[in-house]
């Protein structure tokens, strides 16, 4: 009724305070269970009423009243406390995902050096002892660095 009274379309209203229609029209019409609740609902009414140049505050135990009387007051601390549980569970569960990620990345850093010491290991022993050149004839790494030298000159080639 205030809001008519001064000639203040709801359009107006809404693009000042940045509140959806839906929220407006559920407060207008004393729908108060349509209000997203908790501290949202009490924004709502202070930027509705500062809006209209109203004491925000006079407007917000006159809702707080209204909506008792009404049997729909919004959830002050349950919607409140559920949402600060879930967020705080949200952060665990991301913490606990990055921790889980880091250990396997470490395993497989770990094993991929334990692989190169065990290879190089192998290979200097075995070329120190002389068997290495029989697991690997030399004319073998001849053809297989010959056939690399080649795919390079291709690669070069077809690049340029």
């Amino acid at each position: 009724m205030e809001r008519l009274s001064r000639g203040i379309a709801l359009e107006q209203i809404m693009a000042v305070t940045k509140i959806s229609k839906r929220h407006l029209l559920a407060l207008e019409q004393d729908k108060f269970r349509l209000l997203p609740g908790g501290i949202l609902s009490k924004g709502i009414i202070r930027g509705y009423a500062n809006a209209l140049g109203l004491d925000a505050n006079e407007w917000t135990d006159r809702f707080m009243k209204a909506s008792d009387a009404a049997g729909e007051a919004p959830d002050e601390d349950g919607d409140w406390t559920e949402f600060a549980a879930n967020v705080g569970r949200a952060r665990i569960l991301r913490h606990d995902a990055a921790e889980i990620r880091l250990r396997w990345i470490g395993a497989i850093l770990l094993l991929i050096a334990v692989a190169v010491t065990a290879t190089l290991s192998v290979r200097y022993y075995g070329v120190r002892a002389g068997w290495w050149s029989t697991i690997i004839p030399e004319h073998a790494v001849s053809v297989i660095t010959e056939a690399v030298r080649d795919l390079f000159h291709r690669i070069s080639d077809l690049v340029h």
